[in-house]
């Protein structure tokens, strides 16, 4: 549920955020609320950065190409062992620990994704393989 708030910015931060906005083709009070939320989830979660992509935009390790959601799916191939997947990711265990953290938190946000991307990738592989049948 959302309830009004009235918050004081100067004029070159409100310009600065309009400009974007419309950069973005969203409106300004959305993207604050974006800016906000992911800030505030940065203080908790400070080895989680955001990317945008073909499934949304997502929760991923700072300094890697790693989303949490393929931390998480090779942590359950690894038997749950922090080791084992940071071994086979090539990360130290304390990044896999934080992609757990932040999943511990984000539980159902990090689902929705990873099912958004799932159909996407099934789309995309259905599309590539009526184009071969007519290539082959």
């Amino acid at each position: 549920m959302s309830r009004p708030r009235s918050f004081r910015f100067p004029d070159t931060l409100l310009a600065s955020l309009q400009g974007r906005a419309r950069e973005r083709g969203e409106s300004a009070n959305a993207l604050l609320e974006r800016y906000l939320d992911e800030g505030l989830r940065r203080d908790d979660h400070p080895l989680i950065a955001f990317r945008e992509g073909a499934a949304g935009r997502r929760a991923a390790l700072v300094g890697t190409r790693l989303d949490v959601a393929q931390v998480i799916d090779t942590l359950r191939e690894s038997d749950n062992s922090v080791e084992a997947a940071a071994e086979h990711l090539g990360i130290p265990e304390q990044q896999v620990r934080a992609a757990v953290r932040y999943y511990a938190d984000f539980r159902e946000e990090i689902d929705e994704w990873r099912e958004r991307a799932r159909a996407i990738a099934e789309r995309e592989e259905e599309a590539w393989r009526r184009e071969q049948a007519i290539l082959a």
